[in-house]
């Protein structure tokens, strides 16, 4: 009896929630030399979780920086603050309370899926079964792989079926497990699909032409980290010999600079590159499945969050893409559209210049492939909330994003 108590104490501990009580997230604003050495001080004297940018390393004059700090530390910072001449505010007062209050609707009952909420891994699973069953004449269905930690990766198809190879874009959401308005984005795309086809021309248009991959979760281990044990992990779950650290950024992890600028060699960095190209099981089986289908698929079109941007080739270079003018000029009608329906503001540009350098992302490895429209998009918000985008602000966020997605499908369309 004392075995299956302790047993069941050691299961309540490790099912545990990290929580944030108390804890803050400052908005810093360096104008100086002297300023981006004191975060990067800061860094390196406590935990600093950066929210934007993603490491102490891409500091610079000039840019907001949005940093998490521990409890324990707050009163360090205020002082260190106060005694510097350094902008600062205080963007979320209270990380647990806004962590409550971001899905507040929650109850402990058992509840259905929904497009307006964040759904759980296994929600989203059983989704993903039905969506297909009740759309199998647009929808088919393909696992391209299993997690670290065995969990299926699920492509959908969609798209009218011909019977023949249609040319395609590939999309992906949740790279970053933190960042749930992404997922809750992808959820959206197929739910428009299957219920607009036949009624909206430019989708019915596009999906009889074309197909559309949707992968709903890329980094399922990690967003099932977050909903049950740590709302703030961002990387993989995989295990390395020599640290007790896990996990890599996927989007550290692809083939393009792999590990040169704005990443780390350190497996406890949140921006750990992985131990070589594709060391991540998750980053491997899409990196295949894009590789098997290179030949049709047009347009890669990955899904983050926060910023309200959209990006584009390169991030691990400065060097400018050899489409760079096309690929601007598309990014900026497509952010036009999206900020006809609510007035959301977008930057375009360059990952490298327009943020800063991060070398093994999705978007340079795909396009390098030769997916020449390949674009990365940093959803709502601009770090009031940040990565707890509350509920209420999915539906607008997928409206509008939409917008876009549709403006660039269709002109992938046009140029086959």
């Amino acid at each position: 009896m004392k075995v299956l108590l302790l047993l069941g104490l050691v299961a309540v501990a490790l099912a545990e929630l990290t929580r944030f009580e108390g804890e803050k997230v400052f908005r810093l604003k360096p104008t100086t030399e002297e300023h981006v050495t004191l975060i990067k001080d800061l860094a390196l004297s406590m935990e600093v979780d950066f929210w934007s940018p993603e490491s102490a390393e891409q500091v610079t004059i000039d840019i907001d920086v949005d940093i998490h700090i521990p409890a324990s530390h707050t009163s360090m910072v205020y002082t260190v603050l106060n005694q510097s001449d350094m902008d600062h505010e205080i963007l979320i007062e209270d990380l647990q309370a806004q962590i409550e209050a971001q899905v507040e609707s929650r109850t402990a009952t058992p509840r259905s899926h929904s497009y307006t909420k964040y759904n759980s891994w296994d929600k989203i699973q059983s989704w993903i079964s039905s969506v297909s069953a009740a759309n199998s004449d647009l929808i088919s269905r393909q696992v391209i792989g299993k997690t670290f930690e065995g969990r299926p990766m699920n492509v959908l198809q969609i798209g009218k079926k011909t019977g023949s190879t249609k040319p395609a874009i590939f999309l992906d959401c949740g790279i970053h497990a933190r960042e749930w308005i992404s997922t809750a984005f992808c959820q959206w795309f197929v739910n428009e699909a299957v219920t607009t086809y036949g009624s909206d021309a430019q989708m019915t248009s596009l999906l009889n032409q074309m197909d559309v991959y949707v992968l709903p979760v890329f980094n399922i281990d990690g967003y099932d980290y977050t909903h049950k044990s740590n709302r703030m992990w961002r990387k993989t779950r995989s295990t390395k010999t020599g640290t007790s650290c896990r996990g890599a950024d996927p989007n550290r992890n692809f083939n393009a600079g792999w590990c040169t600028l704005g990443t780390s060699s350190n497996p406890c960095s949140d921006i750990y590159c992985g131990s070589k190209p594709e060391s991540e099981i998750e980053v491997k089986n899409v990196a295949d499945f894009i590789r098997k289908n290179k030949s049709i698929i047009k347009a890669y079109l990955t899904v983050h969050s926060y910023s309200q941007l959209l990006l584009f080739p390169y991030s691990y270079s400065y060097d400018v893409a050899a489409d760079h003018d096309e690929l601007m000029s598309l990014a900026l009608a497509a952010t036009d559209a999206l900020t006809s329906m609510y007035g959301t503001e977008y930057t375009s540009g360059p990952g490298a210049t327009t943020i800063y350098p991060a070398a093994g992302g999705s978007d340079d490895w795909a396009y390098d492939l030769g997916v020449k429209y390949s674009y990365t998009f940093e959803l709502r918000d601009t770090g009031r909330y940040g990565f707890l985008l509350p509920e209420s602000q999915i539906k607008p966020t997928c409206e509008e994003t939409m917008l876009a997605v549709k403006h660039i499908a269709t002109y992938v369309q046009k140029t086959l």
